[in-house]
């Protein structure tokens, strides 16, 4: 044996020996380039699957959403920007035959930002339009002093937010339920009817502007107009949930839906807006008795 086998074979022992006394330090083996692609190869293929994952959800709309008693679940239905507002409020009062509003604005991503402020505006332009139309029937009215009337605004957020949250869920119950006997029905969540009726009543917040003019004929003209077209949005809407359904089951839940958003109108329009014809001749009348009292005793 020569020199330099001898001294190869103690280089040998000399390594062995070392990483007998260091059990912790890293080995590196000629395979290991070859293994360290390989994890690299299979670490990209894991993180491109995870990739077109999302995209496809994204795409499909399908992204699976966070249970409902959590903050990242109500967080969804206010993550919306102006554009899809827009298209949707537009998209609320201008029914066009054959586009239903859930599946064309909706699909599967309702929010509650477009909803939530539609109705806290409709509240207040109730309010403050009965208040000035009050102010105006009674303009020029003897010893007439104008007091604000705050009860209005309690009355109309009851009124509308018990419209927009008790008849979706009432509806989706009802759909639900129809929806386990007839497979083949179109099944609407209950945030997707939520939203439908919040911004199917955008169009009577420049209705209820104009009925502060005091005349009943334009009120009128503006309640028909407003009802007509949300009210077309709505009936475009879940007609397709109910069109497999009985004929007599389809045509109550239509007529079910068209008659409470008529009451809603009415009954808004009864309750915070004035008579004007009544009103006025009350004060002409008034002035008459006056005199007719003064008379009397001057005799």
């Amino acid at each position: 044996m020569g020199p330099d086998t001898s001294a190869a074979v103690v280089d040998f022992e000399d390594g062995q020996g070392f990483t007998e006394n260091n059990q912790d330090a890293t080995t590196v083996s000629i395979d290991d380039p070859i293994k360290s692609r390989k994890q690299r190869k299979a670490t990209g293929n894991a993180f491109e699957e995870e990739d077109s994952d999302d995209k496809t959800e994204l795409l499909s709309g399908q992204k699976k959403s966070a249970p409902f008693w959590t903050f990242e679940y109500y967080q969804t239905l206010f993550d919306v920007d102006s554009h899809q507002v827009k298209n949707r409020i537009v998209g609320s009062f201008l029914p066009w035959p054959g586009k239903n509003f859930a599946e064309v604005y909706l699909r599967s991503n309702p929010d509650l930002y477009g909803p939530f402020w539609i109705c806290a505006t409709l509240v207040f332009a109730i309010a403050i339009s009965g208040n000035i139309s009050s102010f105006l029937v009674n303009y020029g009215q003897p010893k007439y002093k104008y007091v604000p009337d705050f009860r209005k605004v309690t009355m109309a957020a009851t009124a509308i937010y018990s419209y927009a949250w008790l008849v979706p869920l009432a509806l989706w119950g009802f759909l639900t339920w129809r929806n386990r006997k007839i497979t083949s029905l179109v099944s609407y969540s209950f945030m997707q009817i939520v939203c439908v009726y919040g911004y199917s009543l955008f169009i009577y917040i420049p209705a209820v502007i104009l009925w502060i003019i005091p005349s009943e004929g334009l009120r009128w003209c503006s309640i028909v107009v407003a009802l007509c077209l949300s009210g077309s949005v709505l009936v475009m809407t879940f007609w397709p949930a109910i069109w497999d359904d009985k004929p007599r089951i389809s045509i109550a839940v239509i007529s079910a839906i068209v008659i409470l958003h008529v009451l809603l109108a009415i009954g808004c329009k009864t309750c915070f807006f004035s008579t004007y014809e009544m009103d006025s001749s009350k004060v002409h009348n008034e002035p008459l008795t006056v005199t007719n009292t003064s008379s009397t005793k001057a005799n």
